[in-house]
Parts: structure tokens; sequence; C-alpha cells
């Protein structure tokens, strides 16, 4: 029996997630294994580098106690900011765009978080695309800290030498391929690095929403000049995200919102699991790789964060009402 010994702050419970094997879901010959994430204590992957972000701004001198800190997200990068800042000092000024669960958004002004809804459906330059606005922000408030997730190095190391290893060592190094979504390209090419430092021939799968400019562009090698809608949050591009090393990527595929809702409640029904609409796009796509594989693999995608905050999708009324029933 695995007993955790008693810990002195919450913080110290980030990471260190369950490894769960899908055993009652078809996946071919391989083996899935779903890296359950929503254990995390902001309830996501996130926090994990929200905690690399925080300390690594503290370390540079970027951060002191009572300082403001200013991030755009889709919510739950917020979170785990918020959690720590409360927890070690901080102010802490959150902008999400306005297509985000109501969920996150109570949880983040729970933690004492201000919150700044601004648009979705505006692209990346607009004044109102969620990381200019917080950028502006930030410009305007001397001494503030914007976290910048898109661009910070932090991120993607908080994956490459946290998360990556303990999928490794949880599987004794054998992983074959893992599959992931893109918001910031950190978690892909962060656990991708990690993953291919151990076994060059790792599968990256890339699990991007109907309508992100992601998967077109890995297939063609051509940037699409049209970017379509999409329900799952967190995840799908309009850009290239800095983060993202797409060469690092073998395989994408395009999910749609019906799939990834689908699926979230396949997951439910056969292995008891509550995954947020972001982790059903992973795990859809995750399947249709297992299911074209000719030999047995491991392969491993997220439970990114918890369907408590996406109980919408798993509403009879709401599912008829939006055509996903």
């Amino acid at each position: 029996m695995n007993i955790q010994k008693p810990v002195n702050s919450v913080l110290n419970l980030i990471g260190n997630t369950p490894l769960l094997e899908v055993t009652n879901i078809d996946t071919g010959p391989c083996k899935l294994f779903l890296k359950l994430e929503s254990q995390n204590p902001g309830g996501s992957i996130k926090d994990r580098p929200a905690k690399y972000m925080i300390e690594d701004a503290e370390k540079n001198g970027k951060l002191f106690r009572g300082g403001l800190i200013i991030e755009a997200t889709a919510g739950n990068t917020g979170i785990g900011l918020a959690l720590i800042a409360l927890l070690r000092g901080y102010k802490c000024l959150i902008v999400v765009p306005d297509k985000m669960a109501k969920e996150k958004i109570i949880h983040l002004e729970a933690l004492g978080a201000e919150v700044i809804i601004t648009r979705s459906d505006v692209e990346k330059g607009h004044p109102e695309y969620y990381a200019d606005l917080a950028q502006s922000i930030a410009d305007k408030n001397k001494g503030s800290l914007y976290i910048n997730q898109f661009g910070n190095q932090a991120n993607l190391n908080a994956h490459f030498e946290w998360t990556g290893p303990e999928i490794l060592h949880q599987l004794s190094n054998k992983v074959d391929a893992f599959c992931a979504g893109v918001g910031t390209g950190g978690t892909i090419t962060g656990v991708g690095k990690a993953l291919k430092k151990i076994n060059k021939n790792c599968d990256i799968i890339l699990a991007d929403p109907v309508g992100s400019i992601l998967e077109p562009t890995f297939k063609t090698g051509i940037i699409p000049d049209h970017v379509g809608s999409w329900l799952v949050e967190g995840i799908g591009e309009d850009y290239i995200p800095p983060l993202l090393d797409l060469k690092i990527i073998t395989h994408a595929y395009a999910i749609s919102d019906k799939e990834a809702i689908d699926t979230c409640h396949l997951i439910l029904k056969k292995e008891g699991v509550l995954a947020g609409s972001s982790s059903g796009t992973l795990i859809s796509a995750a399947i249709k790789y297992c299911k074209e594989q000719n030999r047995p693999k491991n392969v491993v995608t997220l439970v990114c964060d918890t369907g408590n905050k996406y109980l919408k999708i798993y509403d009879k009324n709401w599912l008829v009402e939006n055509k996903y029933n």
C-alpha cells in the first residue's frame, strides 16, 4: 500500500499524479494510460508550470512579496497562479476570454484573484485579445509581473524536468507514444523532449480541436488563413505559439467538439473518470492512434483537468439544446 505522508503545504501536493490504465475501452493492440493531472490541488496540469514560473520569477528577482502577478489564461493556469499567490502573499490579476467556463471564474475569484473577462471572437494582435490585453495592463502597472506562459521558458521546463520524467518513472522508461493538445505548447514540447531523450522513436501526437490552425499546419506545412471556432477550452490556436516545437510532432488528429464531449462521457461511463472537455479531445485522438497501430505500444495521454469545471457538457438538457446529444 502506497500511503502518502503528511505535508505542510497544499503546494507540496502538486505533481506525483496517478497513471490509470484504460481497461474497458477498445484501444487496439496498445495499452493506453491516462495521467490524472486533474488530481493536482488546483484541479489541472497547469499547477505545475504555475509553480515553476513563479519560483523562476522569485529566483530572478522579478517578483517580490506583495507584488502583482498578471496573466492571460483559459482559466487553469490562472487558478494555479492564484493558488500560489494566495499562499505566498502576492496579488493576482487574470484575463480570460468570455467563452471560458463560469466555474473557473468563480474558482479564481474565490482564490482572491481579480478577473477581467475579454472577447474570444478576436485574434492575436487585437487590443482585446486576452494575451494582448494582459500585456497592456502589465505595461500600465509599474512593478507588476506579466507571467506570459506563452513565451515563458519555465513553463516548458516544468514539463521537461518534471512531468515527463514522472511519466517515465511510472512506466519504467517504456513509453512509445504521448498525446497532448497545444495551448502554449509547453506540455507537448517539454514532455515530448523528455520522452524522446530516453526513446528517440517515441511518437508525439497532437490532439487539436477542429478549427484550430495547428493540425492543418502540421499536415500541410502551410498556416491556414482562416481560423474556426470551437467549444473545447484551453487548447487549439490561431497562431504558432513560441514554445511549440512542431518538429517534435509525429502524428496529428483534428477532433470535433462532439467527438471530445462523447469521449468525456465514454471515459466517465467506462473508466469512472470525470474529465474536462480538452481531455476528451486528447483521449479521442489517443484512441484513434492506438487503433491504427499494428503492434503493442505503451501510449500516454492526459486528463488535463477535472470535469467539475465543465459540468454543462454532462447536462442532458444542455446537450440536447446545443445538438451534442
